[in-house]
């Protein structure tokens, strides 16, 4: 992958992760709502919390030299 290109998937991954931790703030939010008692809350904050751990893997695998932009 050329710079360019990493550029541009290293411009999407941040987008993404910024989407994700809204979401991740928002049923945060709700489970403290529901005084930590909704297990759909906690299933789709745990599955949400592993994305952001992937697309976090995915961005620092494009940064391969140290160097990233």
């Amino acid at each position: 992958m050329n710079d360019e290109e990493k550029g541009t998937q290293f411009l999407k991954l941040i987008d993404d992760q910024n989407n994700i931790q809204w979401k991740i703030i928002a049923k945060l939010t709700s489970l403290i709502s529901s005084e930590w008692n909704s297990e759909e809350f906690k299933n789709e904050l745990k599955t949400m919390v592993e994305e952001h751990s992937e697309i976090t893997k995915e961005l620092n695998s494009l940064d391969d030299k140290g160097s990233i932009l």
